[in-house]
C-alpha cells in the first residue's frame, strides 16, 4: 500500500471514528437528563494513565454525567491531540472510554531534497524520534521545510508528510519534498524617479535582476522579505542626498504566468533635494559657551542636507559639553523649511537633559566573546548620565566589530525612576575564516595564496592571522597580531614577522628579506589616524651573474637594517559631508639609523573619488610619490622605488626609470624617487546591471629617477633623470562571483626608448 493511500485511510479513520463516537454518546444520553454514574471503564491506553485520562475528561466516578457534559468531555480527550481515536458511550450507569494512542515515531527520513541537506531541514522539525506522533506538528514542521526553501526562492516548493505504520504502534515518518524551480527577480523597474535612473536606482538595492549567469548568481533570487529592507536602502539613499520628502508609496511584485519569476516595481515619490541653510547654535543655560558650540557646527551652508550629517554634529557637540564637563546635557536639533530656496535651516539647541544614570549594562548571548569586548564600545559606564544617542551609536559600533549575527541594544528603567538598564542582546558568528585564492596578473604571473584569520581570538577581539603566498619567483610568508583596544583604549597595537624571497621580474638576481615590525595606530581626528611604527629587517641581494649592471654587483650582500616610523590617514571615503564623494590621504616617514642602512623614505598618496551625471560616472584621481635619501653611503636595489602596472598602467613592473643599458642584461635598477599621478572614468557601457560588467578609461603619467651610484657597466654613467612618461588607455570591469576581473588596454603616449611597455593588462582574484 502506497504512503499516501495509508495516509489518507488514516485520516479518514480519524474522522469516522470521531462522528461514530460523537453520535453514539448523544444517542446514549439523550433518554435521561442526569445520569448518577457507578463506574468509569477505560480500554485501549498503553503510556497514559487512567487518572491523567479522566483529568482530560473531566468526569469522576460517583458523580452525574448529562449529554453535554459528555459532549464536552470527547472534545476535550479529542482536543488534547495524544490519541488517535477516541469512542466515548454510556451502558447503564457505566461508561466506557475506548481508545487508541497515537503511535510513538520510530525514525525520521527526508527525501527529494537535493539543494539543502538533511543536517539543515532536522533543525527546523519539531517532530523527533521516539516522540509521540502529532499530525498538527507534523504539518507544521512540512510549513516550516516550505519557509525555508521559500528563503531561496523556491516559491513553488511542496512538502507532503507521510507515515509507514510498524509494530508496537510505531510509525515512520517520512517527509517528502519537491523542491520546484527557482522564483526569480526577472526584472525591477521604478515609476516616479526623475533624478536618478533605474540603473542607478538597482545598485542601491539589495535585491538583483535575473541575468545571462543566472545560473550562477543566487542574489536574484525573489525574497519578499528582502524588499522591505530595499524599501529602507532606497530611502536611506534619497535621504543621503536631500530628498527629505522622499517616500516609496508601495511595491508591488507580480509573479509571471509561468510562475517561474517576479516582476518588481517601486513606486516612489522623490521631491526635492534641500541643501544646508543658517547653521545656528542656540541655549539659554548659563553655563554654556554658545560661540564655542558654533564654531564647532563644522557644516557650511550650501552643503546637500542630510540627517546623517546632522546626527554627526549633535556627536561633536554633546562630546564637546562633556569634554567640558557639561552633565546632562542635549542638543536638540530645530529646523525650518524654506521651500522657495530649498533650504534647511538647522538651529542646534544645546538644553540640559533630564538626570538619568546608567544603573548597569547587561549583556547575553556572547557564549564566546568575552563581555569586556562589547563594554567597552561604549562610551559610558555605570553611573554616567544616560544618553540615548550614545546607545544608538554603541550598537553601530558593536554591529560593525562584525562578530555578531544579529546585535539588539534597549534601555528599560531600573530600580528607581532616575536609573536605566541597558540591555545588550547578541547571536555570535563564526568569525574564522581559511581562504583560497588562485590570482593571475600579467605582472607577476600565476599565484596561490593561503590565508589563516581569525577576528575574535579566544574572545578577545583580538586578529591573529597567517598567510602564505606564492607567484611566479616569489614566495612570501607573514604572520600577523592586532590588538584594537590596547591598554583598553582606543589604541590599536599591530604586531607582525615577515618573511620573502623574490626573483625580480625582468632580472636575474635575488632578493630575500626577514623581519619583525611593530605599530601603533590611534586617532587624533574625527577621519585621522596616527601611527608610529617600528621595523627590524635583514636584506639580501644573491645571484648576481657577471651580464648584470657593475651596479648591481657592487650593491650584492646582506645587510641589517632598523627604522623607526610615523605615518598618518586621513579617510573621509563613504563618511564625510558628500556621501558620493571622499578624499583618501596616507603620508608616512621612516627613519633608519641603526644597522647598515641609514636613510630617510617618505612616500604619500592623495587619492580622491565623486560621481557626477546623477551618479552614472564615477570619477577618481590618484596623486603618489616617494622618495628615499641615504643618510650614509649609496642606496640599494632592495632600497629603491620600483614602479608596476597598478602605479603605472602601459609599462612592464619595472618597465620605466633608470636602466643599465651597457649591461648585457640591461637590469632596471629601481629609483630613488618616483611622482604619478593617475586619472580614472568608470561609466556604464550599456551592459544590463546585474551582470556586473562596466568599463573606464584612464589617463597615467609619472616618472622614476636618481641614483646615488651611477657608474655603470665599463665605466658608462647611467642616465638617472626624471623623464616624464604617459599613458591613456580603457578599462573593462566585471565583478563576477569567482572574483572580481579586470582587463586594460594601454597605449604609452610618451616614452624613452628602452622603456618596456605593454598593451595588455589583465588581473583576476578567486577566492573559495
Amino acid at each position: 500500500m502506497s504512503r499516501k493511500s495509508n495516509n489518507r485511510k488514516y485520516r479518514s479513520g480519524l474522522m469516522t471514528a470521531s462522528v461514530l463516537a460523537m453520535g453514539m454518546a448523544l444517542s446514549g444520553l439523550a433518554v435521561a437528563q442526569d445520569i448518577a454514574l457507578d463506574a468509569i471503564v477505560i480500554d485501549g491506553n498503553i503510556r497514559i494513565e487512567e487518572a491523567t485520562i479522566l483529568s482530560y475528561a473531566g468526569i469522576t466516578p460517583g458523580g452525574t454525567i448529562t449529554a453535554g457534559q459528555a459532549n464536552d468531555a470527547l472534545r476535550r480527550l479529542q482536543d488534547t491531540g495524544l490519541f488517535e481515536t477516541v469512542d466515548l458511550r454510556l451502558e447503564g450507569n457505566t461508561v466506557f472510554i475506548e481508545l487508541q494512542e497515537y503511535p510513538t515515531i520510530n525514525e525520521i527520513s527526508i527525501e527529494g531534497n537535493d539543494l539543502l541537506d538533511d543536517d539543515a531541514l532536522s533543525a527546523l522539525l519539531t517532530s523527533q524520534p521516539r516522540r509521540v506522533y502529532s499530525p498538527a506538528i507534523a504539518e507544521a514542521d512540512a510549513q516550516a521545510i516550505v519557509d525555508a526553501y521559500r528563503q531561496t526562492g523556491r516559491l513553488s516548493a511542496t512538502v507532503t508528510p507521510q507515515i509507514i505504520r510498524r509494530s508496537d504502534n510505531r510509525v515512520d515518518l517520512a517527509f517528502e519534498i519537491t523542491e520546484g524551480r527557482v522564483v526569480e527577480t526577472e526584472s525591477i523597474t521604478f515609476v516616479g524617479n526623475r533624478a536618478f535612473s533605474d540603473r542607478r536606482l538597482r545598485r542601491v538595492l539589495q535585491s538583483t535582476q535575473a541575468g545571462f549567469f543566472r545560473a550562477i548568481i543566487s542574489r536574484d533570487t525573489f525574497v519578499a522579505d528582502r524588499l522591505a529592507f530595499d524599501q529602507q536602502l532606497l530611502t536611506d539613499f534619497y535621504r543621503d542626498r536631500g530628498y527629505v520628502d522622499f517616500e516609496v508609496q508601495s511595491v508591488t511584485s507580480e509573479l509571471a504566468r509561468a510562475r517561474d519569476g517576479f516582476f518588481v516595481t517601486f513606486n516612489i515619490v522623490e521631491g526635492q533635494s534641500f541643501s544646508f541653510g543658517a547653521l545656528t547654535a542656540s541655549s539659554d543655560l548659563p553655563e554654556v559657551n554658545v560661540e564655542e558650540f558654533q564654531a564647532a557646527i563644522g557644516l557650511d551652508e550650501g552643503v546637500t542636507y542630510s540627517p546623517r550629517l546632522v546626527d554627526r554634529t549633535i556627536s561633536r557637540l554633546e562630546n564637546l559639553a562633556t569634554e567640558q564637563g557639561l552633565r546632562f546635557i542635549r542638543v536638540e536639533p530645530r529646523i525650518t523649511r524654506n521651500d522657495e530656496d530649498l533650504t534647511l535651516d538647522v538651529e542646534f539647541a544645546i538644553v540640559r537633559g533630564p538626570r538619568v544614570f546608567v544603573e548597569r549594562i547587561d549583556i547575553e548571548g556572547n557564549a564566546t566573546t568575552l563581555d569586556r569586548v562589547v563594554r567597552r564600545q561604549f562610551d559610558m559606564v555605570e553611573g554616567d548620565p544616560f544618553d540615548p544617542r550614545e546607545i544608538r551609536q554603541a550598537a553601530e559600533r558593536i554591529r560593525a566589530l562584525n562578530f555578531f549575527s544579529n546585535v539588539d541594544v534597549n534601555a528599560r528603567e531600573g530600580t528607581g525612576s532616575d536609573q536605566v538598564i541597558v540591555d545588550v542582546n547578541v547571536e555570535e558568528t563564526p568569525t574564522g575564516t581559511l581562504g583560497f585564492s588562485v590570482n593571475y596578473s600579467t605582472d607577476v604571473g600565476t599565484g596561490l595564496a593561503v590565508q589563516f584569520n581569525e577576528r575574535n581570538w579566544r574572545g578577545r577581539g583580538q586578529t591573529v592571522g597567517l598567510s602564505f603566498d606564492t607567484t611566479s619567483g616569489s614566495r612570501s610568508l607573514q604572520a600577523n597580531f592586532i590588538e584594537p583596544a590596547y591598554l583598553r583604549r582606543d589604541l590599536e597595537l599591530a604586531l607582525s614577522v615577515f618573511s620573502s624571497s623574490t626573483d625580480q621580474q625582468n632580472a636575474t638576481y635575488n632578493t630575500n628579506e626577514v623581519g619583525v615590525s611593530g605599530a601603533l595606530e590611534f586617532p587624533v581626528s574625527e577621519y585621522g589616524r596616527l601611527r608610529p611604527s617600528l621595523r627590524i629587517a635583514q636584506s639580501e641581494l644573491t645571484n648576481v651573474p657577471t651580464t648584470s649592471s657593475d651596479i648591481l654587483r657592487r650593491e650584492a650582500g646582506s645587510y641589517d637594517s632598523s627604522s623607526i616610523g610615523l605615518g598618518y590617514i586621513y579617510d573621509t571615503r563613504g563618511v564625510g559631508l558628500d556621501p558620493t564623494s571622499g578624499v583618501l590621504l596616507r603620508a608616512n616617514a621612516e627613519l633608519g639609523g641603526l644597522g647598515d642602512d641609514q636613510f630617510l623614505r617618505t612616500t604619500a598618496l592623495v587619492q580622491g573619488e565623486t560621481t557626477a551625471f546623477r551618479e552614472e560616472v564615477s570619477l577618481r584621481a590618484a596623486f603618489e610619490l616617494g622618495s628615499v635619501n641615504m643618510l650614509d653611503g649609496n642606496s640599494r636595489v632592495t632600497d629603491r622605488f620600483f614602479l608596476g602596472s597598478r602605479q603605472m598602467r602601459g609599462f612592464d613592473a619595472g618597465g620605466i626609470g633608470p636602466r643599465d643599458r651597457n649591461s648585457a642584461n640591461q637590469d632596471a635598477l629601481g629609483g630613488n624617487q618616483f611622482a604619478v599621478a593617475r586619472f580614472e572614468a568608470g561609466f556604464p557601457i550599456g551592459v544590463p546591471a546585474e551582470y556586473g560588467i562596466s568599463g573606464g578609461v584612464f589617463y597615467d603619467v609619472g616618472t622614476l629617477w636618481g641614483l646615488d651610484d651611477v657608474l655603470g657597466t665599463g665605466g658608462n654613467l647611467v642616465d638617472d633623470d626624471s623623464y616624464l612618461r604617459s599613458t591613456i588607455g580603457f578599462s573593462i570591469f566585471w565583478d563576477t562571483q569567482i572574483g572580481p576581473l579586470r582587463f586594460n588596454f594601454s597605449r604609452p603616449v610618451s616614452n624613452e626608448s628602452y622603456d618596456r611597455t605593454r598593451n595588455f593588462d589583465f588581473t583576476v582574484e578567486a577566492r573559495f
